[in-house]
């Protein structure tokens, strides 16, 4: 169904023009009961959606949306292991991967995770050594995409819980500068490859692999491949044809995308950093917030809510950005992971019939770890012309004895959404600079330089800590809200076509580049006169 044919997504754009009319200090002012009606408790967290720019009239709209898209049968598909990325004929089944061996569905899911789980504590003993009997000291992860991004996110997430004495290292980039650096840093004796790619074909990861392999090499034999490299891949003869031992192979499936996929074999470089009962932490997490997706009222539920109001801010409010603040150092890197997760998602432009999509679908995703950002971009959320939402996420408590600096920390996110929401008016503004109302003509034009719009939309979420539990959760909360989204806009938030011409040409111009082929006289002559100059000696 198009949008524009959808009764209650018209009656939300009539309501939108009411809304306008209202601020947002106007609806705190009239509603004493605001924040308890628009803040949920869950999982560890709670969720104050109350200074998004809506009523309960706004909400009871989106419910009806989601309940016109039918949400609920979207979601009951999902977990029961339905067809539903359409587009490569596959159920999508990530929710599977951290179901409590009592519930699960598939059987496999724990039997690679007992063997993984094994390898762990295996190489923490120093049951598994280094091909001169040393003990494994380092590891290096290869990967990119989800395979890299949600281990080293959520492994600098949880360095508190890092106490397994391995030092984790990640490469992604096919820059060479990215693996060349940690390589000159560590021996081969003691260090530990883990090489994760489900289709053991990604260019970025073997290219990487193949050096890391090389290098091994100049100090060890072909032998000791087998103790010191391991993969994660669907394709395991591909993984045993580079020399790694079938019993050092971990399988993946072709129902986890790879950026759903850190709770699979893919999160084995978090298990030997943080321990297999901290991981087993970190799935328990995950599924305490898939059941509560599942089966909590969508007025309750942290995900759709989430996503609803993201839907109304991007579609109604016309906010083209959408920045997550995280007030925690461990916590820096979660909206580069976000990004990846809700970007690769739903940056979709058709609907899964393959019409064209009659609405905006996912917003950029960008952000920073507070306070660094508020002297930098805040400007911008401000009092620029860019309408931006927000996500502030706060931990309560602080692994560091620290509790000076964490009040602070936590006054600057309150302080930051709290501005964000009022703004400071013109006569407010000449107020605090004159002190009277009798204000000289440079007090009236700087009074115009600080006042600031105010109704910004955010949510803040608090976490009680940031545990392997809590992350776990919090992670699973961000992919549910991805998923409610592409349900409301009728796409495909499982698939990721878009990445796919970009690989095809980079083949095309590496031959030319090398030689291995004439320059393509139908290229356009950009790209032929940039081949050129990058040859040129």
């Amino acid at each position: 169904m198009s949008h524009q044919n959808s009764t209650t997504w018209q009656a939300l754009l009539n309501h939108k023009d009411v809304i306008k009319s209202s601020t947002l200090r106007q609806l705190f002012a009239d509603d004493a009961q605001r924040v308890e009606q628009f803040t949920v408790r869950s999982c560890g967290m709670v969720l104050d959606y109350s200074k998004n720019k809506i009523t309960q009239e706004t909400q009871s709209l989106l419910l009806q949306l989601a309940q016109e898209k039918q949400l609920k049968h979207a979601i009951e598909s999902m977990f029961k292991g339905q067809m539903i990325n359409t587009t490569e004929q596959r159920s999508v089944g990530h929710v599977h991967l951290r179901e409590p061996q009592a519930k699960a569905k598939h059987p496999e899911v724990h039997q690679v995770l007992a063997k993984m789980y094994q390898f762990v504590e295996a190489v923490i003993s120093g049951t598994h050594l280094g091909y001169t009997r040393k003990q494994i000291t380092d590891v290096v992860s290869i990967g990119i995409g989800g395979s890299f991004l949600g281990p080293k996110i959520v492994s600098e997430a949880l360095k508190p819980y890092q106490k397994t004495g391995l030092k984790g290292h990640f490469v992604a980039n096919i820059d060479g500068t990215a693996i060349y650096d940690k390589l000159q840093k560590l021996n081969p004796e003691t260090t530990l490859f883990i090489i994760a790619s489900k289709s053991f074909t990604t260019q970025e990861t073997l290219t990487n692999a193949q050096t890391a392999r090389k290098w091994f090499l100049e100090q060890a034999t072909e032998e000791a491949i087998a103790q010191h490299f391991v993969a994660i891949s669907s394709q395991v003869d591909k993984a045993q044809q580079f020399g790694i031992d079938a019993d050092h192979i971990f399988p993946m499936w072709d129902w986890v995308g790879g950026r759903y996929s850190l709770w699979s074999a893919i999160g084995l470089p978090i298990a030997l950093l943080i321990g297999t009962e901290n991981f087993q932490q970190l799935l328990a997490g995950a599924h305490s917030m898939d059941e509560h997706f599942y089966s909590a009222p969508f007025e309750q539920n942290i995900p759709v809510l989430l996503g609803l109001i993201g839907i109304w801010n991007s579609n109604f409010l016309n906010a083209a950005s959408h920045v997550l603040l995280p007030y925690d150092h461990d916590l820096r890197a979660l909206p580069g992971y976000i990004q990846q997760l809700d970007m690769e998602s739903n940056g979709k432009s058709v609907q899964h019939d393959g019409t064209p999509v009659s609405c905006d679908t996912g917003p950029i995703i960008w952000g920073s770890e507070g306070t660094n950002g508020q002297h930098a971009f805040h400007q911008l959320l401000h009092q620029g012309t860019r309408f931006v939402s927000v996500d502030f996420i706060l931990p309560r408590k602080s692994h560091r004895p620290c509790q000076a600096h964490h009040e602070i920390l936590a006054s600057h996110c309150f302080a930051q959404s709290q501005a964000l929401m009022q703004g400071l008016t013109y006569d407010e503004a000449l107020q605090a600079l004159s002190g009277s109302t009798q204000a000289t003509v440079e007090q009236k034009q700087l009074a115009k330089h600080k006042m600031m719009p105010g109704d910004k939309p955010s949510n803040t979420l608090l976490i009680d800590q940031v545990t392997p539990a809590t992350l776990g959760a919090l992670i699973a909360a961000y992919e549910h809200k991805t998923y409610v989204q592409g349900v409301i806009w009728g796409i495909n938030s499982f698939d990721q076509w878009g990445v796919e011409l970009g690989k095809q040409l980079g083949h095309h111009i590496l031959q030319q580049i090398r030689g291995e082929i004439p320059s393509d006289t139908q290229q356009d002559s950009s790209t032929t006169e940039l081949i050129k100059l990058f040859k040129e000696k």
